[in-house]
């Protein structure tokens, strides 16, 4: 039997792939209850029920496996906002879908920081193609609402996507520190702004 992607829905390929996405969604959990230093892959898959071999079979290392569970988590994102238009009706969709989940902000936030460091390329990377997409993205979407209200900029549009994203990283790290800051609130004031 063949789905709709034409992969097929039995047999070894299909248990591997649903194996895989096991291991992400349970992973997640097992950032939330035992914290971002508790997680090795050891450790993952000891919580899990997988072994150690079964892990590196799908993830070469534990950064691997923590960065495929946030693109994961960024594809189910823009999944879930479909066509929803305007750039802060967007974030703020995404806002709100973040303070559900303090783990995942937890995981992003300490991957983005331990990105700059040298050793850890496979963040490094994910980080720098997912800030350059999103600020072409952002930058693109801002020149559509533009044109159809009919007004003009003279603001370089990359630069205020990247203010923007760096808003919305900044108040994410504020918003783990104390759970009072509203995200979406301020991102609003934010488009009040610009």
């Amino acid at each position: 039997m063949t789905s709709t992607d034409g992969s097929s829905s039995r047999g070894p390929y299909a248990k591997g792939v649903q194996r895989r996405q096991e291991i992400l969604d349970q992973t997640l959990e097992v950032v939330a209850s035992r914290g971002i230093d508790g997680t090795s892959l050891r450790a993952i898959g000891e919580a899990i029920g997988v072994s150690h071999a079964a892990l590196r079979h799908y993830f070469s290392s534990r950064e691997a496996l923590l960065v495929e569970v946030l693109r994961e988590r960024d594809e189910a994102s823009n999944r879930a906002l479909g066509d929803t238009a305007g750039v802060f009706t967007r974030l703020e969709f995404v806002a709100h879908r973040n303070v559900v989940e303090p783990a995942l902000v937890t995981l992003y936030t300490t991957l983005l920081g331990t990105s700059v460091e040298p050793g850890n390329e496979t963040a490094r990377s994910y980080f720098a193609g997912r800030f350059a997409t999103a600020r072409a993205e952002l930058a693109g979407q801002l020149r559509d609402e533009l044109t159809a209200s009919g007004r003009h900029s003279d603001a370089d549009l990359d630069q205020v996507a990247s203010l923007i994203i760096a808003a919305f990283d900044g108040l994410q790290v504020q918003w783990l520190l104390d759970r009072d800051v509203d995200i979406a609130g301020t991102l609003r004031l934010l488009e009040r702004v610009l």
